[in-house]
């Protein structure tokens, strides 16, 4: 039996790892002859890209820019598999901010971490939507994740980050009183938001034991997309401090983003990553998009779908 641990990409497990969860817990893996562990790393210790820098996991949930950056340092990591084929961000305010657009952000706080990346996509929404980005006024929220509620209490008039299908549900306020606009919906292109990287010498040394976890994966997610209660039931156990409405909700919204137009699964969406990388290094988050070319590989699923 192959021991592997894959660390996946927030704090706590949620919806968006419930294909790796079914995989467990149906012995899918173990039928592979794969041990999967799941991961949360330390954030006091790095993302899960730094835990797979030091060999603490094997594979890592992340961030599709994440990753194009670190190899742009030089860091010896590959993506092997696209796993949200569009982007999860919203812009997420209430309808008592009168905010409807990123037009109407132009003088408004707006709260989200003020990473390179994030002030270059929200400056970029409101320029698209024909404002002026300099009147925006930067809250500074950190890695804190702002739901409704704290646009209620006055934190801020909008937070950028909160995803469409998870922590933009989360809160007391009335559904009826939220606005979530997805950031892939108001000016901002349809952007691959999380893949699965792996070392790159583990491309030699583990993989046969990669594909079967891609084979075993994809098994799980297919599961997840065809049996909500299924899913839920899974998640729930993994995740038993949200509500299992809450979850049942996601579950039901999220499912379409880990299949390509074709209904393929954790294949490279070439298109949407290159324009996604272009975009990265016209606004200087990369100084190459050419880096896509050799962060991104398709190898291993050409042996899944020989062993399938």
């Amino acid at each position: 039996m192959t021991p592997l641990r894959i660390g996946l990409e927030y704090f706590t497990p949620w919806t968006n790892d419930v294909g790796y969860q079914i995989a467990i817990a149906n012995d899918l893996y173990l039928q592979q002859g794969l041990e999967v562990r799941q991961v949360l790393v330390d954030p006091l210790a790095g993302d899960t890209l730094e835990h797979l820098v030091r060999g603490e996991v094997d594979i890592a949930v992340c961030p599709t820019n994440r990753l194009l950056k670190r190899v742009e340092a030089g860091q010896a990591l590959r993506g092997i598999a696209t796993i949200n084929h569009r982007a999860m961000e919203t812009i997420l305010t209430t309808t008592s901010t009168g905010i409807q657009r990123p037009l109407d952000l132009q003088g408004r706080r707006v709260a989200f971490n003020p990473t390179p990346r994030g002030i270059a996509l929200v400056r970029h929404l409101i320029t698209s939507d024909g404002g002026d980005p300099d009147s925006m006024i930067i809250v500074d929220s950190g890695s804190r994740e702002i739901n409704a509620d704290d646009i209620v209490a006055g934190f801020a008039d909008a937070f950028f980050g909160a995803y469409w299908a998870w922590d933009a549900l989360f809160g007391t306020t009335p559904s009826a009183q939220r606005v979530a606009l997805p950031v892939d919906e108001i000016g901002m292109l349809a952007y691959p938001s999380y893949v699965l990287a792996v070392r790159a010498d583990s491309m030699s040394t583990d993989r046969e034991s990669l594909t079967k976890f891609l084979h075993a994966s994809e098994q799980g997610f297919r599961l997840a997309a065809s049996d909500h209660a299924l899913a839920v039931d899974v998640a729930v156990r993994c995740v038993p401090y949200v509500k299992p409405e809450l979850i049942a909700h996601s579950l039901n919204i999220l499912p379409a983003t880990w299949f390509d137009e074709h209904g393929q699964w954790g294949n490279h969406p070439w298109t949407k990553h290159r324009a996604y990388a272009q975009w990265l290094a016209q606004h200087g988050v990369l100084q190459d998009a050419s880096v896509v070319e050799t962060t991104l590989i398709d190898d291993l699923f050409d042996a899944v779908s020989e062993s399938a």
